[in-house]
């Protein structure tokens, strides 16, 4: 069954929606341009009430690799969602054991070809930048490996995309918010119709 990451959780309140629905994925965002930023302090306190069977991934953009490893002590996954290239993962790997995902954004065969190379644990396969923005899934036939994929996810598109690439996991965050805040409801029927059973 593909899995599911919500992705941004900034209050307790995402917490205890994440925690009665069980996402296998949480993300916390520690990027400062990003709306959804939230401070390493933070995150521990969301932390400490974060059901222990969805792992939390810290999702940073071109920090200092000194910095991802210390927050990494905290995290289950690292997500890399910049321009990180592969010294700069060889390097991630001299401080931390951490899993790491590493976020493409996808407009052509060829940055399917360039994520497909990525020495990264898991690849996430995105639209933008974040930003909700859906790519051309039909580029996805045969790819092969396995992936998160993101970009503009809903509860609208959300049956589509799981039955037509059955991806490895679905990452979504604005398509569960109303007014740019996490709504639960949405949490709960975006991974209801991820799991429906005519989807096993």
């Amino acid at each position: 069954m593909t899995k599911i990451k919500f992705c941004g959780l900034t209050r307790p309140e995402d917490i205890f929606a994440a925690n009665e629905i069980l996402p296998e994925f949480a993300g916390f965002v520690f990027y400062q341009k990003s709306r959804r930023h939230i401070s390493p302090e933070k995150f521990v306190a969301l932390k400490n009430i974060l059901d222990k069977k969805i792992s939390a991934v810290g999702v940073f953009v071109d920090e200092k690799i000194s910095v991802v490893a210390a927050i990494a002590e905290n995290l289950n996954l690292i997500q890399l969602h910049g321009a990180e290239d592969e010294k700069y993962i060889s390097e991630l790997r001299n401080f931390t054991d951490k899993k790491i995902i590493q976020a493409f954004k996808v407009k052509s065969l060829a940055d399917l070809e360039f994520a497909k190379k990525s020495s990264a644990d898991f690849i996430l396969l995105d639209g933008g930048a974040g930003d909700g923005k859906i790519f051309d899934w039909s580029i996805l036939k045969n790819f092969g490996r396995k992936y998160f994929l993101a970009g503009g996810l809903n509860c609208k598109n959300i049956s589509d995309a799981v039955k037509i690439l059955k991806p490895f996991a679905v990452d979504v965050s604005s398509g569960i918010e109303t007014n740019f805040i996490k709504d639960a409801e949405k949490m709960k029927n975006f991974s209801r119709i991820v799991r429906s059973e005519k989807f096993l």
